[in-house]
């Protein structure tokens, strides 16, 4: 009698964790069903569609490896895309990591108007879009643009073309994108919070001066976040594309020198239909995506500090 009793307890226990999950399976159905429909099967297509001459209409037949042959050994345009792409990212993620962090740390001191300039610093995140876009070409113009015109007025004769020159193309589509690099710093803010203002006692009462704690007290207690931003950074970086199509004309002049990827992925897919072709360069750009995401993950041991991690 005591063991049919004390197993009962037992049986209702199963029963109600079994009931707790068909409930959480059941709330994350429409994302399943989402993800599998709108995400997971689009993507195995496109990886069918990589080794066919997909073009939308009227072609799909398997070709098995000739779009990545014509990628990787007979497509110069190809490797300047990825070229761009590259040095975009390069130069383009620690810049917008450096502004973000510089940002946050000014905006978290106890200045008058905080919330005033916190709130100013975070616009440029969200006034988005093809207007922004066309704000900075005025800004870029060579002849009467803010930029030039600020140069001008410093004793630079002859500034730079920007968007109408292939050296200085790249340099411009790096500033503007580090016109929104300030909203990340809601991001940096809560990092620069959950810091115990006891490591910045005890580096003052060792004699460190502000710069010494932000090196050896900030920017350790925020890494975890940078590393975030970083690799996040990154994976826009290499999607980068839009404002290249917005700004220059016709989209990656001048001479392909705003050619990304991801412009160069859209053209051959919308505009020559070449669905094919299109897959093959965007599961390459995946895969590379990843690899870079592997070495920072594998590098991240070494200078990441995770709060409650053993060394």
């Amino acid at each position: 009698m005591a063991a049919t009793k004390g197993a009962r307890p037992r049986r209702f226990a199963l029963s109600m964790r079994a009931k707790e999950a068909l409930a959480g399976y059941l709330f994350i159905l429409p994302w399943a069903i989402g993800f599998l429909v709108f995400v997971a099967g689009p993507m195995l297509f496109s990886l069918y569609a990589s080794f066919t001459n997909y073009n939308v209409t009227s072609k799909f037949d398997w070709i098995g490896l000739a779009n990545y042959k014509k990628m990787f050994f007979s497509d110069p345009f190809y490797w300047k895309s990825v070229w761009n792409t590259l040095y975009f990212t390069v130069f383009s993620v620690p810049i917008n990591i450096v502004v973000g962090v510089v940002s946050a740390v000014l905006l978290f001191q106890n200045v008058p108007f905080q919330r005033m300039w916190r709130t100013i610093f975070y616009l440029p995140k969200v006034l988005t879009g093809v207007a922004v876009l066309m704000l900075w070409v005025w800004v870029f113009n060579p002849q009467d643009g803010l930029m030039n015109n600020f140069l001008r007025s410093i004793g630079v004769d002859n500034p730079p073309l920007w968007f109408a020159s292939p050296k200085w193309s790249k340099p411009a589509l790096i500033v503007m994108s580090a016109w929104s690099a300030t909203g990340g710093i809601l991001l940096y803010l809560a990092g620069l919070q959950a810091i115990p203002k006891q490591l910045y006692e005890a580096a003052q009462i060792d004699g460190a001066s502000g710069w010494r704690q932000f090196l050896n007290v900030t920017l350790p207690m925020l890494s975890s976040t940078i590393f975030f931003k970083l690799i996040t950074g990154i994976n826009g970086a290499m999607q980068y594309w839009e404002a290249a199509l917005i700004v220059t004309n016709p989209p990656g002049s001048p001479s392909n020198s705003t050619l990304f990827n991801g412009l160069y992925i859209w053209n051959t897919a919308f505009r020559d239909m070449k669905m094919g072709y299109a897959s093959a360069m965007a599961w390459v750009m995946f895969i590379i995506t990843m690899i870079l995401a592997a070495i920072q993950f594998w590098g991240s041991k070494r200078w990441v500090y995770y709060e409650g991690e053993r060394r």
